[in-house]
Order: structure tokens, then sequence, then C-alpha cells
């Protein structure tokens, strides 16, 4: 993204729970929470961990490597601030590490996008601090 563009779609809100998710995505690095107790990836950031309900964590990288668990082609605008974009497609990644997270495959047609597919995080700088992770074929 140049400098001169405006980003007008919504963005985060920081907060000290999701600071260093988003201060490491504008590194370009793929962070997640990380249980004390039982070492499992957690996301989305939560105050405790799913599967042993510690409250301990640490921020770790991940590979940024997964596969595309489902994906829809977006046809209607439900927000006005997507409506350039439309068609566009919403998927869900299975992340190499275990969690999944909602995200955009880009770089091919929306329709293009098939379930099963090797992806790899990259990082769309659209403001100054912030990094949207979004996912490309992997090569």
């Amino acid at each position: 993204m140049t400098e001169a563009m405006t980003y007008d779609k919504p963005l985060p809100s920081f907060d000290d729970a999701n600071r260093p998710f988003w201060s490491a995505a504008r590194e370009g690095r793929l962070v997640l929470q990380h249980c004390g107790d039982c070492g499992k990836p957690r996301y989305p950031i939560n105050h405790v961990c799913p599967h042993c309900l510690c409250e301990k964590f640490e921020w770790k990288a991940v590979s940024g490597r997964g596969t595309v668990h489902s994906s829809i082609v977006f046809h209607q605008v439900y927000n006005q601030a997507f409506a350039q974009d439309v068609p566009y497609n919403v998927s869900l990644i299975q992340l190499a590490e275990g969690p999944r997270m909602i995200s955009n495959v880009v770089g091919v047609p929306p329709s293009d996008v098939k379930v099963g597919e090797h992806v790899q995080v990259m990082f769309d700088p659209v403001t100054p601090e912030v990094s949207i992770p979004r996912f490309q074929r992997a090569s």
C-alpha cells in the first residue's frame, strides 16, 4: 500500500491483550499465545487456555504455514467499506500448529481458492501502524 492511499476499512483496536499480536504482525511475524502449562497454542487470543484453563502464557512465533479449511466468496456488499473489493474470499485457515484463523487468500481470483490448498502467511501493511495477516498460495 502506498503512503498516499488511505485505508477506510475497519481496523483493530489495540489493547494490552492483543498488542503483542499486532506488533509482531507489523514486523512481519505471526505470533500466537502458547499455554504456560500444556504448551499448546491458542487463538483467538484469550486469557485462559481452552485445553487446560491455565492463565499463564507466552507469545511465540509460528510458521505461518497452513491449509485452507474452508472458503467462501462474498458477492454481496455487507459493509460499504468493502464495496470495491467485491467479489472477495473469506477463508478459514488451518494453521500447521493447530489453531484456525479467519483471513483472506490473496493473489488469486476469489473463486480459485480451494479447500486443502497449502498457504503461507503474508502481511498487508494497510497503515503505518497496522499490517493485516493474509495468506497466499505456498510455493
